[in-house]
This record gives C-alpha cells, structure tokens and sequence, in this order.
C-alpha cells in the first residue's frame, strides 16, 4: 500500500510559501527549504528557526501585508478555530493558496475546496491559487 505524501511533499508544489504561526515546529518549514522552497514562517513571539527558513514577527490578525504579498501559498499547522479565517484571508488578500492542519479533534470552520490525506492527518485545501 502506497504511504500518503508528508504536508512538505504537497506544499513543496509551491515555490514561495508562509507558515503562519510556526512556533517551536519548524520541521515542516525547514523540510521545505531542504527542497528548494523559499520559506516564510510568522508567530506573534520571536521563534528559532533554521537558517534556511527567514521568520518576521507577526499577528495574522492585523498582518503586515508585505510579508504574504511573494507568497504562492500560506499555510498554518495545528491552526486553532480562532485563526483559520484570519489565516484564508491574508492567502486570498495576496491571491495565495490556503493550507490547514488542525489541532486533534478541532473542528475546521471555514469552508475547504479539498481534505486531502497526508501523514500526520488531514491538509485541507481553504483556497487555490
């Protein structure tokens, strides 16, 4: 039996991507760039992140457009209720696609286009570019 892609191997389609709200995770992020991606990760607090991967401090909630704005694709992992709107509309904002993870058994409350099956889970699709 075929083993479902990892979140990297679907994003990796893209070739300028934003993680929103990386926090301590930066596997995704770092896996990314490891494929020639040029990765973005955000969080409200300061995060480490790997050389590869550049990071600006930001509130998806009041985002600073600029930082979305070469993105091909914005995508957030294990993203809370509370901030998948905010989420699909700085991607649609820039004419990005959308990606989400959920947190467990959280509910995902924007409408999705896809749910596509990967390692860890679910990717939903919340926008297309």
């Amino acid at each position: 039996m075929t083993q479902p892609p990892t979140v990297a191997a679907v994003l990796a389609a893209h070739s300028r991507v934003v993680e929103v709200g990386i926090g301590a995770r930066p596997d995704v992020a770092a896996a990314l760039a490891e494929r020639g991606c040029a990765v973005t990760a955000t969080d409200i607090e300061a995060c480490t992140v790997p050389e590869t991967v550049r990071f600006v401090r930001d509130d998806v909630t009041d985002p600073e457009r600029a930082v979305y704005e070469a993105a091909d694709a914005v995508y957030a992992l294990r993203c809370p209720p509370e901030l998948q709107r905010a989420v699909v509309d700085v991607a649609g904002a820039v004419g990005a696609a959308c990606y989400l993870t959920t947190l467990g058994g959280e509910p995902v409350v924007v409408p999705v286009s896809e749910r596509r099956t990967v390692a860890s889970g679910a990717l939903f699709v919340a926008r297309d570019a």
